[in-house]
């Protein structure tokens, strides 16, 4: 499975949701990917984030992040297909949670 990253076609869809995980409102300003308090996100999209093209459905666990150009940045791994994805982590984001994730190695699938 190949690591998905931002690409240049986004499409901003702005949805408010109720976080599966955590169960917290969340709402949408466009860029909203994941949950801000937890950072799971749900596999919607499947080639350009936005598509809203996936059928999986399955939950994104955000499985470690990077800091790249002075923002943290998470990746996430599907729960359900395995499939690996990066996102900019958002201003109202878990600090706390990210810097933690920063100190878990990046792992694709083939490692």
């Amino acid at each position: 499975m190949d690591l998905v990253n931002m690409s240049t076609h986004f499409k901003k869809v702005t949805e408010d949701f109720i976080c599966e995980f955590c169960y917290r409102v969340v709402k949408g300003d466009g860029y909203t990917n994941h949950c801000p308090h937890c950072l799971i996100s749900k596999h919607v999209d499947e080639l350009i984030p936005g598509d809203r093209k996936s059928t999986c459905g399955g939950l994104m666990k955000p499985i470690a992040s990077q800091i790249k150009s002075g923002r943290f940045i998470v990746f996430h791994r599907c729960t359900k297909c395995n499939k690996m994805t990066r996102n900019k982590a958002g201003k109202n984001d878990n600090v706390e949670l990210l810097i933690e994730l920063s100190t878990k190695p990046v792992k694709t699938p083939n490692q």
